[in-house]
């Protein structure tokens, strides 16, 4: 079993409490926080070495460590197939910081995104331009036509008096 798979098993409620697995997400947030904090002060994108040398780096366990990489698995500029990871697995990984600003935004994790380490990475005006687009691509758009709207086959008429006449 790889270590994220033990790590899972963690969160399983048949095994545990809605309490306990709620401590358990809570102490991991805020391990993460920290590892996340630590690559950012680094300022230097890439990440190599073991999974273990590099948990130990970070003050992660080796399951922790595979969660991680799982989590910031899409921010990466190569994916790497995280359900495989085991301690002595060699990692060499590049970090978009945009991908990954972007992506704390849209897990909803103002801990992360909001760190005071940014500052070295991505400047204020990015961040905000980053949030902008992360807002937007959330926005529901409709695709309906309004009964006043120009009818989308081009006739110039409002879409009521023609193709939707017979509605």
């Amino acid at each position: 079993m790889g270590l994220l798979a033990i790590w899972r098993e963690n969160l399983d409620e048949s095994r545990f409490s809605k309490d306990q697995i709620n401590a358990f997400i809570k102490d991991y947030f805020k391990k993460e926080e920290d590892a996340y904090a630590k690559i950012l002060e680094s300022k230097d994108p890439k990440i190599e070495g073991t999974l273990k040398e590099i948990g130990e780096k970070l003050s992660l366990s080796s399951e922790e460590t595979a969660a991680f990489f799982d989590g910031i698995n899409t921010s990466l500029t190569a994916e790497i197939d995280a359900d495989a990871l085991e301690e002595d697995t060699q990692i060499s990984v590049e970090i978009d910081w945009e991908k990954l600003y972007y992506n704390m935004n849209k897990a909803k994790a103002p801990w992360l995104y909001e760190l005071e380490q940014w500052d070295g990475i991505l400047d204020a005006e990015k961040r905000a331009e980053i949030r902008s687009k992360y807002k937007s691509d959330m926005q529901a758009v409709s695709t309906k036509v309004g009964r006043n709207d120009p009818c989308p086959c081009g006739s110039g008429k409002k879409y009521k008096k023609c193709c939707g006449k017979d509605l």
